[in-house]
């Protein structure tokens, strides 16, 4: 079994150490992570200068770019042979809902699951890695299962883990993503020169929180493994799209 860790924290994030640590158990464990804090990259490609992979003290290996680079980096050119599974994370603070669409840990295992790679995105629900041993624990099961019963095919699983001890851990819940409101405005702020300059607001409040959706497994000390699909495509406006065109003046 080959497995590729990866980020989008960096390289040097307490979470990415722990997650290869929990790897190294069921196989030969490489990291390719970002050179710096990359969170909210999403699946961005750097197509505008070169990239180059380096290997830190520690043995893992850095990229000077996004999480999305870094398994593309990996997959299709650095690594001599194919994994067989990638694993991201564990990232600093939830994905959830919305978060998904921006997420660079989430990004980095997508970019697996687009390459055939049955691909695991994990995250602490807080900041501060205050439970990282519980979130460990869960990601060895996790990985334990899916090689103890593999999937058909490729999937990608987006897994928060809630910050509670092993002991007051409740469970494991499939889930969907939840709902969060429109983001908070961006907060406007002058320069040292007097130009303006902008900080992007923080996400919205929870919106859509029930039973079945993430943030509801999380509240109640579960956690919550939600598969995800990268197909946008709007199939029920396409039914109606063709009727639209004719339509048009």
């Amino acid at each position: 079994m080959r497995i590729l860790v990866s980020n989008d924290d960096g390289y040097f994030s307490p979470g990415i150490e722990a997650l290869a640590g929990a790897m190294r158990g069921f196989g030969e464990v490489t990291v390719v992570a970002p050179e710096a804090d990359r969170s909210g990259a999403s699946n961005s490609l750097t197509l505008d200068r070169p990239l180059y992979v380096r290997q830190s003290a520690n043995g893992f290996y850095y990229v000077n770019g996004t999480p999305t680079d870094c398994v593309h980096v990996a997959v299709t050119g650095f690594l001599n042979e194919r994994p067989d599974l990638v694993v991201s994370g564990i990232n600093n603070g939830q994905n959830v809902a919305e978060d998904t669409l921006y997420s660079g840990t989430v990004a980095a295992a997508m970019e697996g699951f687009l390459l055939g790679i049955p691909a695991v995105a994990f995250s602490l629900a807080d900041r501060g890695f205050g439970q990282l041993d519980t979130a460990v624990h869960v990601a060895q099961r996790v990985v334990a299962g899916l090689i103890r019963r593999p999937f058909s095919g490729p999937c990608l699983l987006n897994v928060n883990i809630p910050n509670v001890s092993l002991g007051d851990l409740k469970g494991y819940r499939v889930c969907r993503l939840g709902r969060r409101h429109v983001a908070q405005p961006v907060l406007r702020v002058s320069s040292p020169r007097g130009e303006p300059m902008y900080w992007v607001g923080a996400p919205g409040a929870i919106k859509e929180a029930g039973p079945g959706t993430d943030f509801h497994a999380l509240a109640n000390g579960e956690v919550s493994i939600t598969p995800l699909r990268v197909d946008l495509g709007d199939a029920q406006t396409a039914e109606g799209l063709s009727e639209w065109l004719e339509a048009l003046p």
